[in-house]
């Protein structure tokens, strides 16, 4: 009866929480292995964030506007009216809309001139787009490509020609010189292609804002040809194999829609996503070698407090606890110090991932406000420039992004919460070697 009690969980957990609270003699305290982990979690969480920030705000910058999510092709003008509204009527479809593109020269009238692809669009694009309209920021004009002669620039492009809203720029393109007929010299060609400036955009991403422009459906077909796409958007991409057979199987053996080809958002700018897939995972992987370090250091402090406590552990196994119970007792404490640890790394992640920007225009002045204290005293107001944590002159942003998901802070948590708790457990293995009459002989 007395062994059935003293090995009931109750007294397990109470004498984990003494050990904790007590701290040990000549090892860590269990606060800086808290501690630890908090930082772990803490620091792996923003990390990811920012990252995550970062890289999904270009893969939707090339998805929303560049490659559509499915792309189709090899049909003809008169189809496309029929295969838009035939894609629409399928479920999971968001948008499905006509483009035409084409590289071209484009020369600004002060001077200037520069490589761009241009995309024509319908007038009612960002309309029938909602993906689109939400990744276009105006910073002069509007979406307005009513006027046959009306061109969208993006912002960095428009300062690399020096023009400005309401300006005319000369357009030239390979398939607009072939379908020149007899216009023969550069003025003819100017005068066929010049377009005036209607809105001037900012995608977030450079090189779209360096080299895109939008003109709308029927200027693209004098410059570049009949040939016609039909960009699809989904209500949700990571369906796009799904869809795209779906799509297939829709038109098999129909005269004319059967031949179409499509393709999706994964077979555009493969590289590119591969090389952020692999850099994200090595990043998770390098900042994940501080919860090694953290379990490494839990598992020496557990190791040392086995053996500093090998009188009480006798002692608690001479009154008839077992050897797993009085293990447990160790192995709580590693569960202790990883749950308040990972909780608390996970509280002050979440807190400052969700609040980035505020957190780095804090840093920014507390070090300003140093950098001008120290130019102050030494006499000097020109000691250094002022402090970025991302300089606008050096990254192509406005403000730090920042983006959560969900399942990725879960395992965060569950990797610090886990090697506090499998340290704890190793570490604990030599309970089982403890004899109660060889430490109590001499007691």
């Amino acid at each position: 009866m007395k062994s059935a009690r003293i090995s009931s969980l109750g007294w397990i957990g109470f004498v984990a929480v003494r050990y904790v609270r007590r701290g040990r003699k000549n090892s860590p305290s269990p606060i800086l292995a808290i501690l630890g982990i908090a930082t772990g979690v803490l620091a792996l969480i923003i990390i990811l964030a920012v990252m995550n920030g970062f890289q999904l705000g270009f893969i939707e910058s090339i998805l929303e506007i560049s490659s559509y999510h499915l792309r189709a092709e090899e049909f003809s003008p008169e189809q496309a009216p029929l295969l838009a509204d035939r894609i629409m009527a399928l479920p999971g479809i968001a948008s499905a809309m006509p483009f035409r593109e084409f590289q071209g020269i484009i020369r600004g009238r002060r001077g200037g001139q520069h490589g761009v692809l241009i995309r024509g669009l319908p007038a009612d694009a960002l309309l029938r787009d909602a993906g689109m309209a939400a990744k276009l920021e105006f910073e002069s004009g509007g979406f307005d490509l009513k006027n046959d002669h009306a061109i969208l620039l993006g912002s960095e492009l428009a300062r690399s020609l020096s023009v400005r809203l309401g300006d005319e720029v000369s357009l030239f393109s390979v398939a607009g010189l072939f379908a020149g007929g007899d216009s023969s010299s550069e003025d003819d060609l100017a005068s066929v292609n010049t377009f005036r400036v209607s809105g001037i955009f900012r995608s977030g991403f450079y090189e779209y804002d360096l080299g895109w422009g939008f003109v709308n459906l029927e200027s693209a077909e004098a410059l570049a040809g009949p040939e016609l796409f039909l960009g699809i958007k989904l209500r949700d991409r990571w369906q796009d194999r799904h869809v795209l057979e779906m799509i297939e199987r829709s038109f098999a053996g129909e005269a004319g829609l059967g031949g179409i080809k499509l393709s999706t958002w994964r077979d555009y700018n493969r590289a590119f996503f591969g090389a952020l897939r692999t850099e994200k995972l090595f990043m998770f992987l390098l900042v994940g070698l501080i919860f090694i370090v953290v379990g490494l250091n839990i598992f020496q402090a557990q190791r040392r407090a086995v053996l500093e406590r090998r009188e009480e552990i006798g002692l608690l196994r001479a009154v008839g606890g077992a050897d797993t119970a009085v293990r447990l007792v160790f192995v709580w404490d590693g569960l202790i110090i990883g749950l308040f640890g990972a909780g608390l790394g996970l509280l002050l992640g979440l807190l400052i991932a969700s609040h980035i920007s505020f957190f780095f225009t804090l840093m920014e002045t507390l070090v300003n406000s140093f950098i001008g204290l120290a130019n102050y005293l030494s006499g000097s107001f020109s000691l250094t420039e002022e402090f970025a944590v991302f300089s606008p002159a050096v990254f192509y942003i406005k403000e730090i992004p920042s983006r959560i998901i969900p399942h990725e802070v879960f395992i965060i948590f569950m990797f610090g919460f886990l090697s506090a708790l499998l340290a704890a457990w190793f570490a604990s293995g030599k309970v089982s070697r403890t004899r109660p009459a060889e430490v109590l002989r001499y007691e």
